[in-house]
């Protein structure tokens, strides 16, 4: 019975074992080595701003918070000057002195400021100059001598870091918290460090057991697949800019410069961002990066203090070029798409064959807000999705603002990514799961990275190719418009097999234009065009994969299908005239024929461009490569609808940063004080235009003077924080306008000249102490609009809540209506000064503000006015309280002149103010508005009207009917010239398990990937081991066992000498023991 028992025993225990095995094939038993289920909280309340990130050595994984703050100091006195060309440092000492000299002022004291760092060494196209006391002609004769192109100021930037607790409990690494700030730096910062997007995220709920171990972003995209085939990143070059990286750092193998551009004797990270984004693209061990081979270049271009300066950047770009970098990876950015020296060195940069990668900002989910350089057609701007292919809300949104007002924006982002609590490398070891697009960005560069060492042909890889590749693979996402995700989301596989099978060719961005898809071709899809309506422009981009530079031959033909009625749309083309860099435009002009006035259906037809380039092979036919693309377009048309549904929004008299100082409208946002967002009706104006579709009505725009647009065809003009001023004819054709029944409504914002001298701090961007060139609005223009009605508004700032109609109303550093007509209805409030506070620090509340003006105009047939002294309730930018209801009642109004009751008969109806009291606002003596508007023009004195410009006219294009179907996807139909992902296989995958490398003397071994198993060169195999030699070792225990029950039975048992006893007890026995004894 001794063995039977021991038996009983090892069995009894086999389903102990079975279990515990069971349990780590399905990852639900932790083993040596496996993260927390619950991270540790950040241990830092306020951190100085030189402090690194906490080490995550304990947990392998830290959740942090970061909160970042600016501040600038101008670098006075010191001036980049931009030269012609690359000359050495003594031929640009000899230039600028030469230039010094004639500018006549014998006491200019100058030198040069030297610049110590690797590029110095080598010619160069600027220089860093210090000029005590320059004067403007001192820079203007800077500027005339033939080999100087620019003077523009230095910038220097200051970023403070904070680790901020979080006041939940913390999550686990792969667990959810949505925790993020925005804070829209108005200059060119980090875009992970610039905006507090520090922290670990997700969206897993503690049920998904199985998603307790998160795997590395390189293995979710699938770059395994490439690695196991051999591909890893070598021989490609990739810089990170950025703040530097340690020279021992245990995760790079690979790391062939490092370089430091700043005014600190160090190479090392002392903040941990640089690591983290150099982790992301070359990691080759924990939190694997995507190109472990690659050569990596380190750029410390950031001090530990978080200073930058644009010189520093400058001699970065110039030696990245002399480096023959491939991929660059560049997570900064900013509003100002005008800094002319960094955007012309990005242009040189991919001029250069240099792809680079550039997050689009986050400043989310506020549309409009892209950053520089981001959002240039050369660059591929990135943004940034969690896990659950949802946009993260940080990511900046499109469209692109450079083209406003007179035309429309482009496609942005290109492409969207993994950019919420993605893990890269800790400051010292470890890993960290942080957020933001600078996140992103990395992401993208490492699989580029990847990409490019997958093509055998490197000449066929350059900044268009790469980009034609990703958008063309990239995976839509459902229910997201083209200016959240681009083209969709990253499919490194698909890219593959594009890249591998890609002729040089051009293509387009977007490749169609279908405004009857939702939600994805928003907002072009939000509203169908009719006839006698303004022509809807798509600004779509050419990318030229055939070379660096190339043009459009011939024009572009218009080809309507006559089976699709083509024929009952018009469209006109206009176009870059030279393809530089790698990139051009094509905006497209869609309006309806007139023989479609009252026609309701689909339209289809295609534009057909050619393309042609230098062949950088002479052998080629010809010495040039040629590529025809098809622009296939689809749209909803309607009747067109009567006059008092069409609003028409004036979108040519708003004025924004860049080029010039104009302050936010709310002046309580201290920290974001530039009005950046292009003030359109599909920027931060989108959920007032979304409203008013909702209702029913038809939006415009007017990208042109007042003179260039039919007023009968519309009910109400609708004119919202305008800074720009006012033709004399266009104040004259609005009063016609008016007469003859079009009404008007504005929204005003604040203007006062001493508010606007108090607030000349704010404009550090420029590193001049400038006054804004006007407040929230151009009152004083407005005033000289609506003066003929006897109405004028004031240069009070008020700020408050109030209750009008029931409704809660919040108003925002708005302006008072001085002056209205005695017949009109005058709406006033109780509201703080806030003008007062801004100037003497003092509070006082006011009574009876007038802020709402309604009136109708006494000719027969005219339309009617609405006043309305603050813009912040329907904009997206810093809106607390909406007032879509009151823009309701004020259309109401002014389309069908129905007096809203709850107005008319309001207990707050004052009579309308005379204007008596207190003289109107004068425009700022000395400002500079003329610099930048349309309007005006430099004169003797006061600036002075530019003569009237004529309409835009718009060559429609000869169409070239075709008799035949068209496609009926025109998304799936537009593929790659020559690639067809169904007929791309991957190839055979060869079994590839590169060598182990063993620890280094001092190195830790414990790590955050499951078994405790020693990291090798590529972990990204670990995750596939585990379970199979889970799986082996649970069939060696199961074979031992099965071995020693086979011996248990076959082995002869010893018998004892035992007492004769009856039948019956025998028969007992064997019901007892199940076994048949012996003979």
């Amino acid at each position: 019975m001794v063995c039977a028992t021991t038996l009983q025993r090892k069995m009894l225990l086999l389903p102990v074992w079975a279990s515990m095995l069971l349990g780590l094939l399905m990852g639900f038993v932790p083993v040596v080595g496996m993260e927390p289920t619950e991270g540790a909280k950040s241990d830092f309340d306020h951190a100085p701003n030189t402090e690194p990130l906490p080490s995550s050595s304990g947990t392998n994984c830290s959740q942090l918070t970061l909160k970042l703050e600016f501040s600038s100091k101008v670098v006075e006195h010191e001036y980049i000057i931009a030269f012609t060309g690359y000359f050495s440092a003594k031929a640009r000492s000899l230039y600028i002195s030469s230039a010094l000299r004639n500018s006549g002022d014998r006491t200019l004291e100058w030198h040069i400021v030297p610049r110590q760092n690797p590029a110095s060494d080598f010619p160069s196209d600027f220089e860093l100059v210090h000029i005590r006391q320059a004067s403007p002609s001192s820079l203007l004769t800077l500027e005339d001598h033939p080999y100087i192109k620019r003077v523009t100021p230095q910038r220097k930037v200051f970023r403070m870091l904070k680790y901020i607790p979080s006041p939940e409990t913390a999550a686990p690494c792969n667990a959810t918290r949505q925790s993020w700030q925005s804070s829209r730096p108005f200059r060119r910062t980090s875009l992970s460090l610039g905006s507090g997007f520090w922290h670990a995220t997700g969206r897993h709920s503690s049920r998904r057991l199985l998603r307790a171990i998160p795997r590395h972003v390189a293995q979710i995209l699938q770059a395994d697949v490439l690695w196991q085939m051999g591909h890893t990143g070598s021989g490609v070059k990739v810089a990170v800019f950025d703040t530097g990286l340690s020279e021992k750092h245990p995760h790079f193998k690979n790391v062939k410069e490092r370089t430091n551009w700043t005014n600190e004797k160090t190479l090392d990270d002392g903040l941990g961002h640089g690591t983290f984004v150099a982790g992301v693209i070359a990691s080759m061990r924990e939190c694997q990066g995507f190109a472990p081979d690659s050569e990596l270049h380190i750029f410390r271009v950031f001090t530990n203090n978080q200073v930058s300066y644009t010189s520093w950047f400058l001699d970065a770009f110039n030696y990245a070029i002399l480096k023959k970098i491939d991929v660059l990876n560049l997570s900064i950015g900013g509003p100002d798409f005008m800094d002319h020296p960094f955007v012309d060195k990005v242009w040189e940069l991919t001029a250069n064959r240099v792809i680079m990668v550039s997050a689009i900002g986050n400043d989310g989910p506020l549309y409009g807000t892209l950053n520089n350089p981001a959002d240039q057609m050369d660059v591929i701007g990135v943004g940034g999705i969690d896990f659950e292919d949802n946009i993260a809300r940080f990511s900046s949104r499109g469209m692109t603002t450079w083209e406003l007002p007179g035309g429309y924006g482009r496609v942005k982002p290109d492409i969207v990514t993994y950019g919420s609590g993605v893990r890269g490398s800790g400051l010292k070891e470890g890993c960290r799961s942080l957020s933001g697009t600078s996140v992103a960005s990395p992401v993208v560069a490492g699989a580029v990275t990847l990409l490019v060492s997958t093509v055998l042909n490197r000449e066929l890889v350059n900044p268009a190719s790469m980009k034609q590749a990703l958008i063309a693979s990239a995976r839509r996402l459902p229910g997201v418009n083209m200016f959240e995700q681009g083209h969709g989301k990253l499919d490194l596989i698909r890219a593959y097999q594009i890249l591998n099978s890609y002729k040089p060719q051009a293509s387009l961005s977007p490749s169609y234009i279908d405004l009857t898809e939702c939600p994805y071709m928003w907002p072009y899809c939000s509203q169908p065009i009719y006839y006698g309506g303004m022509p809807t422009i798509v600004n779509v981009t050419i990318l030229n994969g055939m070379g660096v530079t190339g043009r459009i031959v011939d024009k572009p033909i218009w080809q309507p299908y006559l089976p699709q009625n083509g024929d009952h749309i018009d469209v006109a083309v206009s176009y870059s005239p030279v393809l530089w860099p790698w990139a051009g435009y094509l905006a497209v002009s869609i309006s309806v024929a007139k023989k479609a006035a009252s026609w309701e259906g689909v339209a289809q037809g295609h534009v057909m461009v050619t393309v042609v380039s230098p062949a950088e092979n002479d052998s080629e036919a010809g010495g040039e490569l040629t590529s025809t693309v098809k622009l296939p377009i689809k749209v909803k048309i309607v009747p067109t609808p009567p006059r008092s549904k069409r609003v028409l929004w004036d979108q040519y008299h708003n004025l924004r940063y860049p080029p010039g100082y104009f302050p936010r409208d709310n002046l309580r946002m201290k920290n974001d004080p530039l009005d950046w967002n292009g003030d359109h009706i599909h920027t931060n104006f989108r959920d007032m235009y979304q409203h008013l579709r909702s209702m029913g009505y038809f939006v415009e725009v007017l990208g042109a003077p007042i003179t260039c647009f039919d007023a009968s065809q519309y009910g109400t003009l609708l004119m919202v924080d305008s800074e720009e001023e006012y033709f004399p004819e266009e104040i004259t054709k609005l009063r016609r306008d008016i007469d003859n029944g079009l009404s008007l409504i504005i929204f005003s914002d604040w203007y006062n000249t001493s508010v606007m001298r108090k607030v000349k701090f704010y404009d550090e961007n420029t590193r001049q102490w400038w006054m804004p060139d006007t407040g929230g609005a151009n009152v004083p223009a407005l005033n000289d609009l609506i003066s003929v009605w006897g109405m004028a508004f004031s240069d009070g700032l008020y700020e408050g809540d109030f209750t009008l109609a029931d409704h809660d109303m919040y108003y925002a550093s708005g302006c008072s209506i001085a002056r209205f007509p005695e017949d009109g209805i005058v709406i006033a409030k109780n509201l703080k000064d806030q003008g007062l506070e801004v100037l003497k620090q003092e509070t006082a509340v006011v009574e009876g503000v007038p802020i709402l003006g309604l009136y109708q105009t006494p000719s027969d047939g005219g339309g009617r006015i609405a006043l309305y002294g603050d813009s912040n309730c329907i904009d997206d930018s810093h809106r607390q309280k909406d007032c879509f209801w009151m823009l309701d009642a004020l259309l109401q109004y002014t389309s069908y002149s129905m007096t809203p009751p709850s107005l008319s008969h309001s207990h707050s109806r004052v009579a309308p103010p005379t204007g008596t009291e207190r003289p109107l606002p004068q425009r700022l003596e000395g400002n500079h508005l003329y610099r930048y508007s349309k309007v005006l023009e430099p004169h003797l004195g006061d600036p002075k009207p530019r003569p009237l410009p004529a309409c835009p006219h718009l060559s429609w294009a000869k169409p070239q009917p075709l008799n035949e179907t068209a496609p009926s996807n025109l998304w799936k139909h537009q593929k790659l010239l020559s690639v067809d992902l169904d007929k791309v296989a991957l190839p055979n995958v060869r079994a590839y398990r590169p060598q182990v490398r063993p620890l280094s003397p001092g190195e830790s071994g414990a790590w955050d990937i499951p078994g405790g198993i020693m990291p090798g060169r590529y972990n990204q195999e670990v995750g596939q081991t585990i379970p199979v030699f889970a799986f082996l070792g649970a069939m060696v225990v199961l074979s031992f066992f099965v071995v020693q029950l086979t011996k248990s039975k076959s082995k002869p048992k010893r018998r004892k000498p035992r007492i004769k006893r009856p039948t019956y007890l025998q028969q007992q026995q064997q019901t007892t023991t199940g076994k048949t004894p012996g003979v």
